[in-house]
């Protein structure tokens, strides 16, 4: 019974972005929905995964567009081997995908922001104390009462487009949220960092106005 818990997020991780914001980088972008959601705002978006079949069915979807519509600029590619333009966007997600590669990548993802750009994450942790273990367990009866829900309008749907969606690749998180908590206040200083239900956290950044790094706005 298939629940995409980071898509339950996108109206979370929406409302983190800036005003007047005009270029967003989604990276790990996956099939592409939240990066057309940030597009639909009327958002410039360039997003990025490193496997070419996402990124493929993430582009599919421009067959859709009606005239006028705006399309994310899909890429096949590493955050971690590319250069990114320095103090270019004003907003950058980074959905369930931080996990499959080093920490330290949000320097280069913080030096990428414009002044006042924002930076959000929708992060994964492992279970490590008693503390994760109790929002595990009162993530469980919450999960499969969604699962039900959404049950019959998944099958249907599927039914009705005879295939299956591609499915982004799949890594277990290893860094306990203490130790997240702590590399994420040395490298992005004055970020805010709460746990959320399903197994997830969210980190926001928001890079001073005024050209010089770290601090809330």
């Amino acid at each position: 019974m298939p629940f995409d818990h980071n898509d339950h997020y996108h109206r979370l991780l929406l409302r983190q972005t800036p005003p007047n914001c005009r270029t967003a980088l989604d990276v790990g972008c996956g099939t592409g929905r939240f990066a057309w959601r940030l597009a639909g705002l009327g958002v410039e978006v360039d997003a990025i995964d490193p496997s070419e079949k996402v990124v493929a069915e993430a582009r599919a979807m421009a067959a859709g567009l009606t005239p006028g519509e705006r399309a994310p600029r899909f890429r096949c590619a590493d955050v971690t081997e590319i250069q990114l333009p320095k103090g270019h966007y004003d907003f950058i997600s980074c959905l369930a995908s931080l996990h499959h590669m080093p920490f330290g990548t949000v320097a280069a993802l913080r030096d990428a922001l414009a002044p006042g750009g924002v930076l959000v994450i929708l992060g994964c942790y492992p279970e490590h104390t008693r503390l994760d273990w109790a929002w595990s367990l009162a993530a469980v009866p919450v999960n499969a009462g969604v699962r039900l829900a959404v049950f019959v309008r998944d099958r249907v749907g599927s039914a009705a487009t005879g295939r299956n969606p591609a499915q982004a690749p799949v890594a277990q998180p290893t860094m306990p949220l203490l130790q997240i908590r702590r590399e994420a206040a040395a490298l992005l200083p004055g970020c805010r960092i709460r746990r959320l239900l399903f197994w997830r956290y969210l980190l926001v950044f928001r890079k001073a106005a005024d050209r010089t790094q770290g601090g809330s706005r």
